[in-house]
């Protein structure tokens, strides 16, 4: 199973997250404005990560979003960090599903900056989807 770990993160709470859940799944975790993030090939599942900012999505993830293809991503997992709401969750489902792209309804979030604890879940969380 090929597996792609993006995210974007300004505090590194969602960095965080993103190389658990990375370690998890046996993978790498890349920011979505890095370089080398866009999916050249298809994958089997996405785990994408985002946070909400000023009430949306950072534009670096809408650009991103747009990038994606169903013909490339077979499936998508969304999780993120926030101090006050899980709607960048919804956010990230949204634009998936406007990209054609099959995502599971489970969801990771971890409020605020993610203890051992919470790492340790999201690893588990990963490993779920192997």
């Amino acid at each position: 199973m090929k597996i792609a770990v993006r995210y974007y993160s300004r505090s590194g709470n969602t960095k965080a997250l993103a190389e658990a859940i990375a370690k998890g799944a046996g993978t790498a975790a890349l920011s979505v404005d890095a370089p080398e993030a866009p999916i050249q090939e298809p994958v089997d599942l996405l785990f994408l990560g985002g946070a909400l900012y000023a009430y949306g999505l950072d534009g670096h993830v809408k650009d991103f979003l747009k990038t994606l293809d169903k013909t490339t991503v077979k499936k998508a997992v969304v999780f993120s960090t926030s101090w006050i709401s899980r709607h960048a969750l919804e956010l990230l489902k949204k634009g998936l599903a406007d990209a054609g792209i099959p995502v599971e309804t489970e969801t990771l979030y971890a409020r605020n900056k993610p203890g051992a604890e919470q790492l340790k879940a999201a690893e588990a969380f990963a490993r779920k989807y192997l």
